[in-house]
């Protein structure tokens, strides 16, 4: 009876002796799990603020004095920080005409472009007709041509229309792209052509296809596009620059061209007004940014 006894209480306390070990082993492994995400966010905050220092910088100069700005000493961050800088961009050049029209562009390019690609997109994924695949190469040849080799002749066929200077010529030249296709075709192939083959017979036409049913299951899609296209046409140049010539048709980048003069308060003009420019962008990047990882992954993946 009392060797039961013994091994019994030898049992017990053999399992409390484990019972610690594990204890501290799960302890143990909480602090190295704990210390490495720490390190983890440090270096990322490191970095982080490595890569954000130019616009950081940016953003203390469009609130500083230019009296600040070119002195012997480094002036990270502003003494007597001013809006005046913003007031004297809007005064100078028309900035909020400038920004109206690059939204109006910005907004109908993409408008033009989530229905064009879809569209073509939808004839390359579901459509079967002679010559598809090598037309769609084709079309994804395009995409290593560079704007530069085609901007003269573009040039020369708006103005032959009469389009210079107006909404049109810098609107429709972008409303699709091959980039856009590529993206939605992709998309589209995730689906299965039974998909469309049960709503042809229950006597759904092509367009209703298109979009009641394609486009309310390709949001993800849609919003990775419009993401990428509204961030691209806001930030044209070099075709807004040649084919528009007065102040009520100029985008927000010409605009802000025109603050950079040769004396010094140039600069903090020309920087305030780049700040005013890039916030809608980088809010729209921002609210979409999830919408548009998911879009240019969603499709690599079928099932």
């Amino acid at each position: 009876m009392e060797q039961t006894l013994v091994i019994r209480r030898t049992g017990e306390m053999n399992r409390e002796e484990i019972r610690r070990a594990q204890e501290a082993a799960n302890r143990k492994a909480l602090l190295v799990k704990r210390g490495r995400t720490a390190v983890l966010i440090g270096l990322n905050v490191l970095v982080a603020l490595f890569v954000l220092l130019p616009l950081l910088y940016a953003v203390s100069v469009a609130f500083m004095p230019s009296s600040e700005l070119f002195t012997t000493q480094m002036n990270l961050l502003p003494s007597s920080p001013t809006l005046e800088n913003f007031r004297q961009a809007l005064i100078k050049v028309p900035l909020a005409r400038f920004v109206a029209n690059s939204f109006m562009v910005a907004g109908l390019i993409t408008l033009g472009q989530i229905i064009s690609c879809s569209l073509a997109a939808f004839s390359f994924s579901f459509l079967d007709f002679k010559g598809r695949e090598a037309l769609f190469m084709l079309v994804m040849a395009t995409m290593m041509i560079p704007g530069e080799a085609t901007i003269i002749s573009n040039y020369l066929t708006v103005s032959r229309f009469g389009w210079l200077d107006s909404y049109q010529v810098l609107i429709v030249p972008y409303l699709t792209s091959a980039m856009g296709i590529f993206l939605f075709r992709q998309f589209y192939k995730s689906f299965p052509i039974s998909l469309y083959e049960s709503a042809k017979i229950d006597g759904c036409g092509n367009l209703r296809f298109i979009f009641r049913i394609l486009l309310p299951l390709t949001k993800s899609a849609i919003g990775a596009m419009a993401v990428y296209t509204f961030i691209n046409a806001w930030n044209m140049y070099m075709w807004p620059l040649l084919v528009t010539g007065s102040n009520e048709m100029r985008t927000v980048q010409i605009g802000i061209s025109m603050l950079n003069n040769e004396d010094a308060q140039s600069i903090t003009l020309m920087i305030a007004g780049v700040i005013l420019v890039i916030i809608p962008s980088i809010a729209i990047f921002i609210a979409g940014q999830k919408q548009l990882i998911r879009g240019m992954f969603s499709g690599a993946v079928k099932g």
